[in-house]
C-alpha cells in the first residue's frame, strides 16, 4: 500500500480535476478574481465528526495562501448549529474547494457516527467492530479512516495484506483441507507472514476447518444466533472468531452476545447515510 499521504494527494488531486475540468465559469463569470472573503463549515446534523484533516488539505491543494481556523477535531460529537472550522482567501479557491470538501467530510462523518452508534451498541461485550472491502472504489483509504475515527476497526485493506478464503475460494480448490493447505504452502513458499483467514458455511464445514488447522481466523458466514453461540463453543479460543452476514445495526448487540471477537459490516460503508452540513459565506 503506498503511504496514504501519497494516496490523499492523487485522490484529491483526481477529484479537483473531476470537478474543475477547464475552469469553474460559474465563479469566473460572478465574482471578481481578487475578492477575498471567508466561510464557516456548518454542522445541520447531530453526529461524530470526520474528514476535518483531509478537508484541510483540500483548500492546501487548492490554494496554499488560504487561512483556516479549526474549532472541532475529528472523532468529536458534534450537533446542529456548531461550526467546525472557517477559511479564509480567495474567495473563488474557496468555491473551488466546497463541493469536494463537503462530499468527503459528508461521507466520512457518516460513517463515523453510524460506527460510532454501532460500537456503543455493543460496549461491554468484548466484541469489536470491523468494516470489509465493500466501499467506494479509490476511497477505501478514506471510508476505511472514517470507521476508526467512529471507535471501529478496519479489516483487510486489499487483496494483498490477508488471504481470505470464502466460499468461492473453497469451491475452486476442490475443498476445505485442499484450500488451507495450498494457502500454507503458498505463505511458506512466498516468506509472507499476513495472516489465514477460512469462512465457513455451516458447522460441517466448521469442523473441518477445526480438524485441519491451518488458519488464524474464522469467518462464521450467515449463522444464526444459536449457530453462532454453538460454533463459539467448539472453537474454544483456538481461532480468532469473527461473524458476517446479515449484521445491522439493530441486530448487531445481539451477535456481539455470542461472543464472538468480531462482527464485520459492510454496511458501514456501503449504504451509510452522509452527516448533513454546509459551507456558508461569512
Amino acid at each position: 500500500m503506498k503511504e496514504e499521504k501519497e494516496l490523499l494527494a492523487k485522490f484529491i488531486a483526481d477529484a479537483l480535476a473531476e470537478d474543475i475540468g477547464d475552469g469553474d465559469h460559474t465563479s469566473l463569470a460572478t465574482i471578481p478574481e481578487a475578492k477575498q472573503g471567508a466561510a464557516k463549515l456548518l454542522i445541520k446534523e447531530d453526529g461524530i465528526l470526520a474528514g476535518v484533516e483531509v478537508a484541510l488539505e483540500v483548500f492546501k491543494m487548492v490554494d496554499p495562501e488560504l487561512k483556516t481556523e479549526v474549532f472541532i477535531s475529528d472523532g468529536t460529537s458534534v450537533k446542529v448549529g456548531d461550526v467546525a472550522f472557517t477559511v479564509q482567501g480567495a474567495v473563488y479557491s474557496i468555491l473551488t474547494s466546497e463541493r469536494l470538501v463537503l462530499n468527503i467530510m459528508q461521507r466520512m462523518s457518516g460513517i463515523a457516527t453510524t460506527t460510532s452508534r454501532i460500537v456503543n451498541s455493543i460496549k461491554g461485550t468484548g466484541t469489536k467492530v470491523l468494516d470489509t472491502r465493500k466501499t467506494t472504489p479509490n476511497m477505501r483509504f478514506l471510508e476505511k479512516r472514517a470507521v476508526k475515527i467512529g471507535g471501529g476497526e478496519n479489516h483487510r485493506f486489499g487483496l494483498y495484506d490477508m488471504i481470505l478464503i470464502k466460499d468461492n475460494h473453497v469451491d475452486y480448490a476442490g475443498g476445505i483441507g485442499q484450500a488451507l493447505n495450498a494457502a500454507s504452502d503458498y505463505l511458506r513458499e512466498k516468506k509472507l507472514t499476513i495472516q489465514t483467514e477460512i469462512e465457513v458455511r455451516n458447522k460441517t464445514e466448521l469442523m473441518e476447518v477445526v480438524e485441519n488447522g491451518g488458519a488464524d481466523r474464522i469467518l462464521l458466514d450467515n449463522f444464526s444466533f444459536d449457530e453462532l453461540r454453538e460454533a463459539v463453543k467448539l472453537i474454544n479460543g483456538r481461532f480468532i472468531t469473527e461473524a458476517s452476514g446479515g449484521i445491522t445495526e439493530e441486530n448487531a448487540a445481539e451477535y456481539a452476545r455470542c461472543g464472538v471477537d468480531y462482527i464485520s459490516m459492510g454496511a458501514l460503508t456501503h449504504s451509510v447515510k452522509s452527516l448533513d452540513m454546509s459551507l456558508k459565506a461569512l
